[in-house]
């Protein structure tokens, strides 16, 4: 194909190929394992009861956050919602459901991926990870750069 020639996509079609995609990804064994582990979380009244315990320690700690370090209930407030954390890890329920969820999140990223690099190898694909480690930084205070 030249450069001066059109290719008009069908929307309907790539809509459908979209809903072909979807319907494929919510059959697999990923979101089968995901979604068993989801409603046992869900269905535990000891896991919701501490979901319940966690979310109001978050809400105490971030009235502290309000003030940093100085404020005099920041460090407990802190400890507070990490031993939730901590006691909600002991439940399988919740490490296979998050184990699960990670599988999910990666494997839809990895979808993303190839369909965005399908279109250009330059174009940015959100991720959910807090530490990509894509070489790409501007932190050390010269040219941002990606390697």
């Amino acid at each position: 194909m030249s450069v001066t020639e059109t290719v008009t996509v069908d929307m309907a079609e790539v809509l459908t190929y979209a809903y072909e995609l979807g319907d494929m990804i919510n059959n697999s064994a990923a979101v089968s394992d995901y979604l068993y582990w989801k409603r046992r979380v869900e269905e535990s009244a000891e896991i919701q009861a501490l979901v319940r315990k966690l979310n109001a320690q978050k809400e105490l700690f971030e009235e502290t956050q309000r003030f940093g370090h100085f404020h005099p209930n920041y460090h407990e407030a802190k400890d507070r919602v990490n031993a939730v954390e901590l006691e909600l890890e002991q439940h399988e329920a919740v490490r296979k459901f998050k184990a699960a969820e990670a599988e999910l999140d990666d494997i839809l990223h990895q979808i993303s991926e190839m369909i965005a690099y399908s279109v250009s190898d330059t174009i940015k694909v959100p991720s959910n990870d807090p530490n990509p480690s894509s070489g790409c930084g501007c932190g050390n205070g010269g040219k941002c750069s990606c390697g």
